[in-house]
Protein backbone atom coordinates (compact mmCIF):
# COMPACT_ATOMS: atom_id res chain seq x y z
CA UNK A 1 0.00 0.00 0.00
CA UNK A 2 1.44 3.27 -0.77
CA UNK A 3 1.36 5.47 2.13
CA UNK A 4 -0.20 8.58 1.95
CA UNK A 5 1.50 11.68 0.94
CA UNK A 6 1.26 14.93 3.14
CA UNK A 7 2.73 18.21 3.35
CA UNK A 8 3.63 20.18 6.52
CA UNK A 9 2.88 23.63 5.51
CA UNK A 10 6.23 25.99 5.88
CA UNK A 11 4.71 29.86 7.00
CA UNK A 12 7.46 30.63 9.19
CA UNK A 13 5.22 29.08 12.16
CA UNK A 14 4.89 25.99 13.91
CA UNK A 15 7.00 23.01 15.31
CA UNK A 16 7.52 21.63 11.80
CA UNK A 17 9.90 19.03 12.55
CA UNK A 18 8.36 17.37 15.52
CA UNK A 19 5.67 17.69 12.83
CA UNK A 20 7.19 15.88 10.26
CA UNK A 21 8.61 13.16 11.93
CA UNK A 22 5.20 12.44 13.94
CA UNK A 23 3.45 11.54 10.65
CA UNK A 24 6.24 9.63 8.98
CA UNK A 25 6.43 7.01 12.16
CA UNK A 26 2.36 7.45 11.95
CA UNK A 27 3.00 6.50 8.17
CA UNK A 28 3.18 9.27 6.25
CA UNK A 29 5.32 10.16 3.17
CA UNK A 30 5.97 13.59 4.28
CA UNK A 31 7.39 17.03 3.41
CA UNK A 32 7.58 20.32 4.91
CA UNK A 33 7.70 22.94 2.47
CA UNK A 34 6.18 26.62 1.23
CA UNK A 35 5.58 25.29 -1.91
CA UNK A 36 2.21 25.50 -3.05
CA UNK A 37 1.54 23.66 -5.72
CA UNK A 38 2.62 20.92 -3.81
CA UNK A 39 0.37 21.99 -0.65
CA UNK A 40 -2.35 21.58 -2.92
CA UNK A 41 -2.22 18.25 -4.81
CA UNK A 42 -1.14 16.20 -1.74
CA UNK A 43 -3.31 13.89 -0.27
CA UNK A 44 -3.34 15.47 3.38
CA UNK A 45 -2.35 19.04 4.35
CA UNK A 46 -1.38 20.22 8.01
CA UNK A 47 -1.42 23.64 8.73
CA UNK A 48 0.63 23.78 11.86
CA UNK A 49 1.20 27.33 14.11
CA UNK A 50 2.59 28.38 17.39
CA UNK A 51 2.71 31.78 18.61
CA UNK A 52 -0.33 34.50 18.15
CA UNK A 53 -3.17 34.50 15.98
CA UNK A 54 -2.71 37.76 13.98
CA UNK A 55 1.18 36.89 13.30
CA UNK A 56 0.02 33.82 12.26
CA UNK A 57 -1.96 34.93 9.73
CA UNK A 58 0.46 37.31 8.51
CA UNK A 59 3.01 35.12 7.76
CA UNK A 60 0.11 32.61 5.87
CA UNK A 61 -1.16 35.31 3.65
CA UNK A 62 2.58 35.99 3.17
CA UNK A 63 2.99 32.77 0.89
CA UNK A 64 -1.19 32.67 -0.32
CA UNK A 65 -1.28 29.51 2.22
CA UNK A 66 -4.97 30.72 3.38
CA UNK A 67 -5.87 30.57 -0.63
CA UNK A 68 -4.52 27.09 -1.00
CA UNK A 69 -6.17 25.76 2.03
CA UNK A 70 -9.58 27.78 0.81
CA UNK A 71 -8.97 26.21 -2.58
CA UNK A 72 -8.61 22.70 -0.83
CA UNK A 73 -11.91 22.72 1.07
CA UNK A 74 -13.63 23.76 -2.46
CA UNK A 75 -12.02 20.89 -3.96
CA UNK A 76 -12.62 18.35 -1.26
CA UNK A 77 -9.07 17.79 0.00
CA UNK A 78 -8.13 16.96 3.54
CA UNK A 79 -6.56 19.38 5.90
CA UNK A 80 -5.50 19.33 9.49
CA UNK A 81 -5.21 21.83 11.41
CA UNK A 82 -3.03 21.92 14.64
CA UNK A 83 -2.41 24.57 17.74
CA UNK A 84 -2.85 27.88 16.27
CA UNK A 85 -3.26 26.15 12.93
CA UNK A 86 -6.43 25.24 13.95
CA UNK A 87 -7.64 28.57 15.46
CA UNK A 88 -6.84 30.22 12.46
CA UNK A 89 -9.52 28.14 10.34
CA UNK A 90 -12.15 30.17 12.22
CA UNK A 91 -13.71 33.23 11.18
CA UNK A 92 -11.16 35.90 13.06
CA UNK A 93 -9.27 35.87 16.66
CA UNK A 94 -8.99 38.54 19.51
CA UNK A 95 -6.15 38.81 21.06
CA UNK A 96 -5.60 41.86 23.38
CA UNK A 97 -8.47 43.33 22.37
CA UNK A 98 -7.21 43.30 18.94
CA UNK A 99 -9.73 42.09 16.04
CA UNK A 100 -7.95 39.85 13.24
CA UNK A 101 -9.31 37.85 10.54
CA UNK A 102 -8.94 33.94 9.81
CA UNK A 103 -9.29 31.70 7.04
CA UNK A 104 -12.63 31.91 7.58
CA UNK A 105 -13.05 27.75 6.41
CA UNK A 106 -15.49 27.14 9.88
CA UNK A 107 -17.92 30.29 11.63
CA UNK A 108 -16.21 31.23 14.62
CA UNK A 109 -14.07 33.49 16.72
CA UNK A 110 -10.95 32.53 18.81
CA UNK A 111 -11.05 34.37 22.29
CA UNK A 112 -8.87 34.37 25.94
CA UNK A 113 -10.02 31.46 28.07
CA UNK A 114 -11.83 32.28 31.12
CA UNK A 115 -9.24 30.37 33.55
CA UNK A 116 -7.43 31.25 36.57
CA UNK A 117 -4.23 29.94 35.37
CA UNK A 118 -2.67 30.92 31.47
CA UNK A 119 -1.71 29.42 29.39
CA UNK A 120 -3.16 26.15 29.87
CA UNK A 121 -0.09 24.17 29.52
CA UNK A 122 0.39 20.62 29.93
CA UNK A 123 -1.81 17.27 29.91
CA UNK A 124 -5.50 17.45 29.77
CA UNK A 125 -8.40 14.43 29.13
CA UNK A 126 -11.07 15.18 26.34
CA UNK A 127 -14.43 13.59 25.51
CA UNK A 128 -15.06 13.07 21.79
CA UNK A 129 -18.06 12.54 20.26
CA UNK A 130 -18.79 8.49 19.53
CA UNK A 131 -18.95 9.43 15.49
CA UNK A 132 -15.78 10.67 15.72
CA UNK A 133 -12.67 9.57 13.03
CA UNK A 134 -9.79 11.04 14.80
CA UNK A 135 -10.60 9.68 18.05
CA UNK A 136 -11.11 5.68 17.09
CA UNK A 137 -10.24 3.35 18.90
CA UNK A 138 -8.62 5.78 21.54
CA UNK A 139 -9.80 5.40 24.81
CA UNK A 140 -11.56 7.46 27.50
CA UNK A 141 -9.53 9.26 29.79
CA UNK A 142 -6.35 9.53 27.55
CA UNK A 143 -4.46 12.85 28.15
CA UNK A 144 -3.34 15.25 25.31
CA UNK A 145 -0.55 17.73 25.52
CA UNK A 146 -1.72 21.42 25.45
CA UNK A 147 0.23 24.61 25.21
CA UNK A 148 -1.91 27.86 24.44
CA UNK A 149 -4.42 30.66 26.00
CA UNK A 150 -6.84 31.37 23.67
CA UNK A 151 -9.23 28.97 21.82
CA UNK A 152 -12.97 27.86 20.48
CA UNK A 153 -14.82 28.58 23.64
CA UNK A 154 -18.13 26.29 23.35
CA UNK A 155 -20.45 28.67 24.43
CA UNK A 156 -19.82 30.29 21.34
CA UNK A 157 -19.96 26.91 18.84
CA UNK A 158 -23.25 27.16 18.12
CA UNK A 159 -22.80 27.99 14.82
CA UNK A 160 -20.05 25.15 14.18
CA UNK A 161 -22.54 22.69 15.51
CA UNK A 162 -25.53 23.98 13.66
CA UNK A 163 -23.36 23.64 10.73
CA UNK A 164 -22.89 19.60 11.31
CA UNK A 165 -19.11 19.85 12.53
CA UNK A 166 -18.39 16.90 15.36
CA UNK A 167 -16.53 19.07 18.61
CA UNK A 168 -13.94 17.30 20.77
CA UNK A 169 -14.21 19.81 24.26
CA UNK A 170 -11.66 20.01 26.87
CA UNK A 171 -12.18 21.95 29.76
CA UNK A 172 -9.65 24.46 31.80
CA UNK A 173 -11.69 26.87 33.34
CA UNK A 174 -14.37 26.35 31.18
CA UNK A 175 -15.28 24.04 28.38
CA UNK A 176 -13.55 24.81 24.56
CA UNK A 177 -13.15 23.31 21.32
CA UNK A 178 -10.42 20.81 21.71
CA UNK A 179 -10.70 19.07 17.98
CA UNK A 180 -13.15 19.92 15.12
CA UNK A 181 -13.94 17.29 12.73
CA UNK A 182 -16.41 18.94 9.68
CA UNK A 183 -15.87 17.55 6.33
CA UNK A 184 -12.66 17.35 4.87
CA UNK A 185 -11.12 19.85 7.71
CA UNK A 186 -9.88 18.56 11.11
CA UNK A 187 -7.91 20.18 13.55
CA UNK A 188 -6.37 19.78 17.50
CA UNK A 189 -6.04 22.73 19.88
CA UNK A 190 -3.82 20.07 21.49
CA UNK A 191 0.09 18.80 19.84
CA UNK A 192 -0.36 15.31 18.53
CA UNK A 193 2.91 15.40 17.50
CA UNK A 194 3.97 16.03 21.33
CA UNK A 195 1.16 13.50 22.56
CA UNK A 196 3.14 10.32 22.99
CA UNK A 197 1.25 7.22 21.57
CA UNK A 198 -1.90 8.92 21.75
CA UNK A 199 -1.13 11.39 19.38
CA UNK A 200 0.23 9.56 17.25
CA UNK A 201 -2.84 6.91 17.35
CA UNK A 202 -4.80 10.36 16.64
CA UNK A 203 -2.37 10.99 13.26
CA UNK A 204 -2.95 7.44 12.34
CA UNK A 205 -6.52 7.64 12.03
CA UNK A 206 -6.17 11.33 10.30
CA UNK A 207 -3.84 9.39 7.88
CA UNK A 208 -6.19 6.24 7.69
CA UNK A 209 -9.09 9.27 6.04
CA UNK A 210 -7.07 10.45 3.41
Amino acid sequence: MTPPRVVVLDYGSGNLRSAERALARAGADVSVTADLDAALECDGLVVPGVGAFAACMTGLRGIGGEKVIGRRVELGRPVLGICVGMQILFTAGVEHGVRADGCGVWPGVVERLAAPVLPHMGWNTVTAPPDSALFAGVPDGTRFYFVHSYALRMRDAAPLLRAGARITVTEHGEPFAAAVEAGVVSATQFHPEKSGDAGAAVLSNWLETL
